[in-house]
């Protein structure tokens, strides 16, 4: 079992970066040459089944929460696809210890491989991440081969990380609402399937809602606040829109993190963040909300201050 150690919360300063000149340390740990796209073998073509990957992955933050399973011999069943997407796609799958009725679902999301289009703009989200090894830096500003399976790991590496730091943070006195971070192995990343775990459909994005006048400002109020706590820990979302945020049962979750863009050390960062609301400001509008509630400029700048950059 190899757990890793997330930094503790603190206020960002200019200068500092977690991604500058270095890397998470689960990037470093075995690179291989090739995406890991099968844990240990191809699953069964009967059962669609397959040994757990949990003792060959980098596990998220402890307490684990008591519905996951991390039984070496569960193992994992293919359900169906939940999303696709150019440069990923998102499995349902069920984590089971045979002969018990102990299991869990999770969303996979699989970073497609170096062949396939990666990131629209990417480099812009790239900036204030680097590696220590000068030839990897190349291979990623070259767009070899090579760079491009660098650059698929870094998204991953960088999704999960994020997720577990606010994971950590929400257990504090901040909240914010963000699928549990499973594992990372490779390109794969297994999160908490956020939906009715009996019928497996997973929560509706917020595009799909209409709200009415009472759910609208609660969840503005919510967005507000999960952007203030993103803001405070120094990062922006990088592609927030209705899109990118779900409602399970009243609560707003967010959840695509691969692009997230650390406010401080990137140049653009500021620029992401006030893309990011004034995306979900525009959305909350055209349904009703008044002007007043979600200025874009305001909120922006109330944003870029807990990020201490005013």
């Amino acid at each position: 079992m190899r757990d890793h150690d997330l930094p503790a919360l603190e206020r960002r300063t200019r200068g500092k970066s977690r991604f500058d000149d270095d890397e998470p340390q689960f990037l470093k740990r075995g690179r291989p040459t090739e995406p890991l796209a099968d844990p240990d073998s191809e699953p069964d073509p009967d059962t669609g089944e397959r040994w757990s990957s949990w003792d060959d992955a980098v596990h998220g933050p402890q307490p684990y929460p008591a519905w996951l399973i991390t039984e070496l011999a569960a193992k994992d069943t293919e359900l169906g696809v939940l999303k696709t997407g150019k440069e990923a796609d998102v499995h349902l799958v069920r984590r089971a210890v045979p002969d018990t009725d102990r299991s869990c679902l999770l969303a996979v999301k699989r970073y497609r491989d170096p062949e396939h289009r990666l990131f629209h703009r990417d480099a812009g989200y790239l900036e204030g991440r680097r590696v220590r090894r000068s030839r990897e830096n190349r291979a990623m500003a070259g767009r070899t081969a090579f760079g491009r399976q660098m650059i698929a790991g870094q998204w991953a590496a960088a999704e999960f990380a994020a997720l577990a730091r606010l994971w950590d943070i929400g257990a504090g006195h901040d909240r914010i609402a963000v699928p549990y971070p499973v594992q990372v192995r490779g390109t794969e990343l297994m999160l908490e399937f956020v939906g009715d775990a009996e019928s497996g459909e997973a929560a509706p994005r917020l595009a799909q809602l209409r709200p009415d006048p009472t759910e609208l400002r609660d969840l503005w109020g919510q967005l507000v606040e999960a952007l203030r706590v993103l803001a405070r820990a120094g990062y922006a979302h990088g592609d927030l829109s209705p899109y990118n945020l779900l409602v399970h049962q009243g609560r707003l979750v967010v959840i695509d993190l691969p692009q997230v863009v650390d406010v401080v050390a990137n140049p653009q960062g500021p620029e992401f963040l006030a893309r990011d609301v004034r995306v979900v400001a525009t959305w909350f509008a055209a349904r009703g909300l008044p002007a007043e509630q979600v200025d874009p400029g305001a909120l922006t700048g109330e944003l870029l201050h807990e990020a201490g950059l005013r």
